[in-house]
């Protein structure tokens, strides 16, 4: 049997690992934590956080693949009610509804935003200053960048326009991304795939076959030796809050002032905090030259807002950073194209949210493992067919 390496353990490695094994490649995955998941990796405890606030877009084509393998599982469903807490942060004070010229903004197809001009100053002359700072900001729920004005536009609308379609797109799994993780790793496991995990690898294993590098840019860039595995990426505040239940509380709050996003992610899954308390994730984006703490301000000004008493009501928090660890964001004159290839040569293929693969946030992931997959099909082919011919 001719096999494959995949290195790394999370939504890609495990998606390469699947394909790989299903098109009857002998798989052998290496991890470097001892458990799975990489950034889809849920916290252990009462709590049940995400690293950062985490949804499946059903139109995207994981999507389609996953629900053929039964690997969704049960959805959390969000209640009219709590939809209709959802409260947009503008000119220091909650709004139900956003400006008239973020709404017309909207109307514009995507194809119609330029590649080669940033956000800010296409939107502003379609729908003014005010409209397009607004919907810039909003972008902050699929972007986690500090200035998603300055980025490309046609990259922008897009992710503008899916995460305010409606009905929406995102949907939540009950229990947190670690119950997707499970059923892909159970049935990576029932394909035959070897799963070694607590291994950290310094160099690409013995060859038996292609390798798949599923891990984050920097990482691949270290143990590729590639210094060209870069691209741009966010820096972001995360803040993680349990809270004891008040009648009252907002759903999520978009800042349209400022790039930042709060949620309560027990409106839609009760499961993730003990009865009786709300688990709250929030992701403010901080520039360069900010520190953890101005985002965490940032976000408790929000706090304040949405839910009054927080302070007295935490029963448990904690506060972090994740930096280029969000996803690609695309400047003015580049696409996705343009960022790091999959295929890196003699038999080695990259796979990730940072890499030249379509898709919003996970879709990239799963995008670039399918490519990943396919590319290495094919060279196990060639291969196979020259050994062969040098057999004869």
């Amino acid at each position: 049997m001719q096999r494959i390496s995949v290195i790394g353990g999370g939504f890609a490695g495990l998606t390469a690992a699947i394909s790989a094994a299903e098109a009857g490649l002998g798989v052998t995955l290496y991890e470097s934590h001892h458990t799975l998941g990489g950034r889809a990796r849920t916290a252990e405890g009462p709590y049940r956080t995400n690293e950062g606030p985490h949804a499946l877009y059903n139109r995207g084509p994981h999507w389609t693949w996953l629900k053929q393998r039964d690997l969704i599982g049960p959805l959390g469903a969000l209640p009219p009610l709590e939809a209709a807490r959802l409260r947009l942060h503008r000119n220091g004070a909650l709004h139900r509804l956003p400006p008239l010229a973020m709404l017309r903004l909207l109307r514009r197809p995507a194809r119609q935003a330029p590649v080669d001009r940033d956000f800010l100053s296409w939107a502003t002359e379609e729908v003014g200053a005010a409209g397009a700072r607004a919907a810039a900001h909003f972008t902050a729920a699929a972007l986690f960048h500090h200035d998603p004005g300055a980025l490309s536009a046609a990259f922008v609308q897009e992710r503008l326009r899916r995460t305010t379609k409606l009905p929406p797109e995102a949907h939540y799994p009950r229990g947190g991304w670690a119950s997707v993780i499970d059923r892909m790793a159970a049935r990576a496991w029932n394909l035959g795939v070897r799963i070694e995990t607590s291994v950290r690898m310094d160099e690409l294993p013995t060859r038996e076959g292609p390798v798949i590098v599923a891990t984050s840019l920097d990482s691949a860039r270290r143990l590729l030796g590639d210094s060209t595995l870069t691209w741009d990426s966010g820096r972001t505040a995360l803040i993680d809050l349990a809270v004891r239940t008040r009648r009252g509380d907002v759903f999520a709050i978009s800042d349209l002032d400022a790039p930042g996003w709060i949620e309560r992610f027990t409106a839609q899954d009760p499961s993730l905090a003990p009865a009786g308390e709300q688990l709250i994730q929030g992701q403010i984006p901080i520039a360069p030259g900010e520190s953890k703490a101005d985002g965490v301000a940032r976000a408790e000004r929000l706090l304040d807002l949405g839910f009054p008493g927080w302070r007295e009501r935490t029963t448990w928090r904690r506060d972090s950073v994740a930096a280029g660890r969000t996803g690609a964001v695309d400047r003015p004159g580049t696409t996705w194209r343009d960022r790091p290839a999959v295929d890196r040569g003699d038999g080695v293929y990259l796979a990730g949210d940072q890499v030249a693969a379509p898709g919003v946030l996970s879709e990239v992931s799963f995008t670039s493992a399918i490519e990943a997959v396919t590319l290495a099909l094919k060279a196990v082919g060639a291969r196979t067919r020259a050994l062969d011919l040098k057999r004869a």
